[in-house]
Order: C-alpha cells, then structure tokens, then sequence
C-alpha cells in the first residue's frame, strides 16, 4: 500500500490551478495531475452540490485510486479540489473503488466498495459507510457487507443507494460464478447498519441464451414517475452496426421493478451517450431534477488519450438533466451553464435557401442550432482545426448519424455510427471545450461525448454544409467562460 500525504496533494492542486496547458478543458472537471474515472458520491448537502471522483494522484495509471472532491453551488464556481478519501487499511489497501453518496440524519454519507487482493491476486471486495467530515476528508466507517456472496465472483462492486417505501436499499454490479455473467444484486437496510441480500433483480437478459456482457459495473436505479430505470454499464458486448460500438457500454433499461418478486419487467438495452468517451455514469436527484456525471474516458483504452505524457488523464462530463419519455431517456445540459455564455460575443445564425454555414469558434464554445432540412439529404456539421478536422454526418435516406474522428492525427479515432430519427427538421447543441466535445442531438434524444486532441495549437471553425440547399438554418454562437474554483 503507496503512502499517500494529503497535505502535500492539496498543495500540488492549488500550484496546478489555473491550468496552462492548451489542452486542459476550461469547463470540464478535471485535475491537474493524476487520472481520474468515475463520477461517485454525488448528493446536495448543506446547500450545495458535491462531486467525488476516482483519482490516482500518483500517477496515470489505474492504480492507488482515491477520492477526490469539489463541490459547487451552481455549476460554475467551485472549490479546489482536494483529496477526500485514500487506502489506509486492510480493508481498501488495493483502492477506495466507486460508491455513492446520500444524505441521512443531517450528515453527508458516502457508501463504497473497498478492494483487497491477497499475494495471489484474488479479490476480497468489501462495501463500506463513511462520513464526510468539515476538514474535507471521509471518515471511514463500518463494513457494511465484508465480502462477495456465495455464487458471484470478486467482482461486486460500486454500492448505489436508493429508497422504496420509506426502507433503504442499495444495488450492486456483479458477476455470477461458473458462467461469469454480469447482473445487478440487491440488499435491503433492516435496522440501522443491518443489511439484508436479496438477491440478484432478474431481468429479460437472466432468460437469453448467450449472456449479456461478463459484468455490470456502475449500476443505479432511479424512479421517474410510475416508471424505473435501472442504469449499468455492461462489460463485453459485441458490437452491432448501429450500437455497442465502444470497448463497454453505459445504458439502461426502462420498465418496473418489482423487489417482492425480485424482477424487472423492462424494454430493450439503450445506450446513454453515442459517443467514443462516455462510461461509469453516475446520477443523483435533487429537487426533482436527476443530475448525471459521467467519466469522459474508456477502461483499457490508455492508449487513445495523449494528456498521459503530460502528466494528466481524463475529464467528467458536464452536469445533464434526465428525464424519460416513451421508455427513452432525454438528457439536456443543466440550465446553470447557461451562466458560462458571454453575451456580448454571441453570434446570429440566419440563412435561407443555403448549402453552406461557418462560424469561428473561440476556446470554449456552444451552438444551438435548428435546421429545416428542405432539399438536403446529406449534413455535415464539422470541427476544423485547420488540417484535422472532426465530422458529424447526417444521412436522411438512412436515418443515421456517423461521427468520424480519422481526420485527427492524435489520440482516439474511428467512427460510431447511430440511428437518428429526424423528419424535416434537425436540432444540435454543440459545446466545444479545449480538448472535450459534447452533442446534443433532437433536444437530447441522443447525446454523444468525445475528445479530440489538436496537434497544433489552432482555434476550430464549425462548418455546415450540405448537398442541397437547406430551406432555413438558425441558431447562435456562444464563447462560453471557464469553471472558477475559489478557495475555502
């Protein structure tokens, strides 16, 4: 177990702020130094928003992971980063891996799985309480659950605590034994520190013959209305034409849980975010909105992301709004980044009857856009940086959405390719961060998440064009303004 000196930690964040480094994003969380994964512990508490996240401080490798923190009363001011939680004992000697947050009896709790290896390798992963104190640490607590249960394997991680009628539960990801097939488990609070398994919640995917991916990691079950969803990110599905095109996938299925029977009687697997960089999402609710995080990065995909060499991996997603219609999730960017938008540089996108629309983009920007399609069959809204150049096109013979990377010579490429529904008129809204890139398509029926690494140090022009003439193209042009972080 690595020796970790939160004070000495602390201090290297503060050197590290502002970031210098032009590929360091200005309204994504991320840290100076270190890698970081996924969003955990995320509640309202004491009257604001707190965000805790996977982090090695180390290094950028997955190794050490710790906790870091912020928090954030609107979404654009937030405090340093600090180091809240770090192996310290036999129980999460090998990492504090991902957990939730929840608030109870007037305090800020947070419940996650503590990973222990013996010399062999194998894994004894155990779910722990703490509590998140003023000097901006989790004391850690009790052992809720001290090991894996008789027929699931080591891998039983990443606690999500929720409530049906007034009890307490909490969902795990899994994998069973012999078949080594991913699923969700669930314990239900009998009494105060008191936790009861229930077993694993059956879904359509416990009745296929060929098993849906080898782990379900990050799982969550949120209610919206009469209806659930249970969240997961499946390990090992194949890729199909128009979906599970990453190395592992986030989504979730739609229907109603029934936890007397222990089922969940539910639609087909959807993806979250189209994307190349999206995985482990996190949500939480508060005053009726529920908020996701996700982790701006991909397991086992190191190789994709050049901020390695300068000492810094990864990013979280900017905070999105859910809400569910019909059996499929809409996510839209919380109303609080409207804040980041600079008034006086926004720029008016009007034109009739045109094959063509560009604009220069600054570090930071956002456009909303609405097309009336007219004649044209074939968009393609891109990024230019000069030589490189990222490309989203539309096919309306096809209905489907190609996002092309190869014209970057750095970091990920490849295309995802997905089907997007869109009659006569088509909607985006693009936020361009330094290196971070986030689409909302169709007012956020589909969301997709990427990076892209400029070689040269070039400000990106979008560029609409089209085969035919488009019959109307409107929208705006944002320069949007950096997070600001403020000390205690």
């Amino acid at each position: 177990m690595t020796e970790i000196n939160k004070q000495e930690i602390d201090a290297k964040v503060k050197e590290g702020l502002p970031f210098q480094h032009r590929w360091h994003n200005r309204f994504h969380l991320e840290m100076p130094f270190g890698l970081i994964n996924d969003p955990n512990g995320l509640a309202f508490y004491n009257g604001a928003y707190h965000i805790f996240y996977q982090w090695n401080p180390l290094g950028c490798v997955h190794k050490n992971k710790s906790w870091g923190h912020v928090q954030t009363r609107d979404f654009v001011n937030y405090s340093i980063p600090e180091l809240a939680m770090w192996p310290t004992d036999e129980h999460d000697k090998d990492g504090c891996y991902s957990g939730c947050g929840f608030v109870d009896d007037n305090a800020l709790r947070v419940f996650y799985t503590c990973n222990a290896k013996d010399e062999n390798g194998v894994r004894t992963p155990a779910q722990r309480l703490g509590t998140f104190r003023s000097n901006g640490t989790v004391r850690k607590e009790e052992i809720a659950v001290p090991t894996n249960e008789k027929g699931y394997t080591g891998h039983f991680r990443d606690p999500y605590v929720f409530y049906r009628r007034g009890k307490r539960y909490f969902v795990l990801g899994a994998q069973t034994e012999g078949d080594e097939r991913g699923c969700v488990v669930v314990y239900r609070e009998e009494a105060e520190g008191n936790w009861t398994f229930l077993g694993e919640l059956k879904t359509k995917m416990t009745e296929v013959e060929e098993k849906f991916g080898y782990m379900w990691e990050c799982p969550g079950l949120l209610t919206f209305g009469s209806h659930d969803v249970l969240l997961c990110c499946p390990q090992g599905l194949e890729a199909k034409d128009y979906k599970y095109q990453n190395l592992y996938q986030s989504g979730y299925f739609a229907g109603h849980v029934s936890l007397d029977s222990m089922e969940m009687y539910h639609g087909r697997f959807q993806e979250l975010d189209r994307g190349f960089d999206f995985y482990a999402p996190q949500v939480f609710n508060h005053e009726g909105r529920y908020i996701l995080f996700g982790w701006m990065g991909m397991p086992d995909r190191d190789e994709d992301y050049p901020t390695k060499d300068e000492g810094w991996m990864y990013s979280l997603t900017m905070p999105r709004v859910l809400s569910l219609r019909q059996g499929h999730i809409y996510s839209k960017p919380a109303k609080e980044l409207r804040a980041l938008r600079i008034q006086e540089t926004a720029v008016e996108l009007d034109a009739a009857e045109t094959k063509r629309v560009a604009a220069e983009l600054s570090e930071g920007a956002e456009i909303l856009l609405d097309v009336t399609m007219g004649k044209a069959q074939q968009m393609y809204f891109e990024l230019v940086y000069g030589l490189e150049k990222v490309v989203f096109h539309y096919d309306r013979h096809t209905q489907v959405m190609t996002i092309d990377r190869d014209g970057m010579k750095l970091g990920g490429r490849g295309k995802r390719r997905f089907k997007l529904y869109a009659d006569e008129n088509f909607s985006l809204q693009l936020f361009v961060d330094r290196t971070a890139v986030e689409a909302f398509f169709q007012h956020g029926e589909e969301v997709a998440t990427l990076f892209v690494f400029p070689e040269k140090n070039i400000l990106p022009e979008f560029c609409l064009t089209s085969d035919k003439p488009m019959e109307s193209v409107s929208g705006r042009v944002w320069e949007l303004d950096s997070f600001r972080f403020h000390g205690k």
